[in-house]
């Protein structure tokens, strides 16, 4: 496992004894170690050892497990196993200067081509097919791993095959993720050293460069990697990189778990292949819904992940949005679904800016996000959206909610925020997977219709 030095940042660090019984210590960036004796040891040889350790070698090193927590403490003369230690701190976070990126899901969009190629191979070993949301709840990486469940019993290299002869075939379709050049450019700008550690094949990723023409923000490109976790030290090593001044960005669990096994920092983007859910899980820093968030994040905060404020209620005022739902002659209404609303279905809409009133707010959310005009708008009403788990940030929206019809022909064309749309009866609506907000838009309406016959 990777040593990192704590002697670069606070860290709170929890001794544990066969009795169970601990102290606590605090070890400050400059090498000062405080202790805290919370109960009085039964061995006073464990105690007089630990005393004596932490006297003579004040700067230590710590090693990770796989899911990021500290395991062991090791010190600087012997670096033996003093004892083990658990601890419930998170990585203290400091200026950002290293980005490690994922490829797939992160800076490109190739989830289509991935999806067809692999249907190929499934199809290929005599195996059903995958829809779209049944791929991305059960692809993972190690790519092996789900080789493994799925075709035990075709060998690996056949499946290697057939999957590179489809992709190729579609490969035209793999394109840059919005907001993905303009994050890299800001990475340029500020002076970040960046680098990519990434599964995709090498004949692939050469393909997909030479029409994105990413490489050139990048010191340097690590592919071909099956298992990322296993690469992540030697790339900390061979550059020169402080964990606590890296971050990795990725869409996937594997990508979080690489992060954690190698005790950087790191964020989570909605862009790609694994739900909210499953990304929640991983237990990333940060989830962005895309790249453009993150950067808008660094800017602010001066290239820290967390924002730097007294308190967190000045750095997070409620946020007035507008939302609507929109008929069309059929008397049909429109659902679209996003990876930030935890892959659940809802009504398109949008935040509130500075001096705008609401219907026009209502008007340009809806036209930005469907490419709609709409009329006959009418107020339903007014919710409280705060700690939604829902949502895939913590935060406290006022929903500003109407319903409106559609004006002319319902071509609904979406932009980057949502994944699909249904044109669907009130009463089917509410058969879906929506979420809270929508339901209760969905059910006031329906109430005030009534009222009104």
């Amino acid at each position: 496992m990777r040593l990192l030095r704590v002697k670069q940042f606070l860290i709170q660090l929890r001794f544990v004894t066969e009795q169970q019984e601990s102290l606590r210590i605090r070890v400050e960036p400059a090498n000062r170690v405080y202790i805290f004796r919370k109960s009085k040891f039964r061995q006073r040889a464990v105690r007089r050892t630990i005393r004596r350790e932490l006297r003579n070698h004040s700067v230590g090193f710590i090693e990770r497990d796989e899911h990021g927590q500290i395991s062991t403490i090791r010190w600087a003369k012997h670096k033996e196993s003093l004892l083990c230690i658990r601890s419930h701190s998170r990585l203290i976070c400091g200026v950002i200067r290293n980005i490690i990126f994922d490829w797939s899901g992160t800076l490109v969009d190739d989830l289509p081509a991935v999806w067809k190629a692999t249907n190929f191979v499934l199809a290929q070993s005599a195996r059903a097919e995958m829809s779209l949301e049944e791929f991305r709840a059960e692809f993972c990486l190690p790519f092996t791993s789900f080789y493994e469940k799925y075709t035990p019993h075709v060998p690996l290299p056949q499946l290697e095959s057939w999957f590179h002869s489809e992709f190729r075939q579609s490969q035209d379709s793999v394109c840059e993720l919005p907001h993905a050049r303009e994050f890299l450019e800001f990475c340029r700008e500020r002076k970040l050293r960046t680098f990519l550690l990434s599964t995709v094949h090498e004949e692939h990723f050469a393909a997909q460069e030479a029409v994105s023409g990413f490489a050139k923000y990048l010191e340097k490109p690590y592919v071909g990697v099956w298992d990322k976790r296993k690469k992540i030290h030697d790339i900390l090593e061979e550059n020169n990189l402080k964990p606590e001044e890296t971050l990795f960005i990725g869409d996937m669990q594997h990508d979080i778990e690489t992060a954690h096994h190698g005790g950087i920092h790191s964020c989570a983007v909605l862009t790609g292949y694994n739900t909210l859910a499953q990304l929640r899980a991983a237990k990333p820093e940060l989830i962005v819904e895309h790249l453009g968030e993150l950067r808008q994040i660094l800017a602010q905060n001066d290239l820290n992940l967390k924002t730097v404020a007294r308190n967190f209620e000045e750095a997070h005022p409620p946020i007035s949005t507008v939302g609507g739902l929109i008929s069309n002659a059929a008397g049909e209404v429109l659902m679209v679904r996003t990876h930030k609303w935890s892959d659940l279905w809802g009504i398109p809409g949008g935040k509130i800016k500075w001096g705008e009133p609401s219907e026009d707010a209502l008007r340009r959310e809806i036209k930005e996000e469907t490419n709609l005009d709409i009329e006959n708008i009418e107020f339903i009403l007014v919710q409280d959206c705060i700690h939604s788990k829902e949502f895939y940030r913590d935060a406290h929206f006022i929903l500003l909610n109407y319903t409106c019809h559609c004006a002319g022909e319902p071509h609904v064309r979406l932009n980057d925020e949502a994944r699909e749309f249904r044109w669907v009866a009130v009463e089917d609506a509410l058969r879906m997977e929506i979420n809270q907000p929508t339901r209760n838009l969905l059910m006031a309406a329906q109430k005030k219709r009534a009222a009104k016959e």
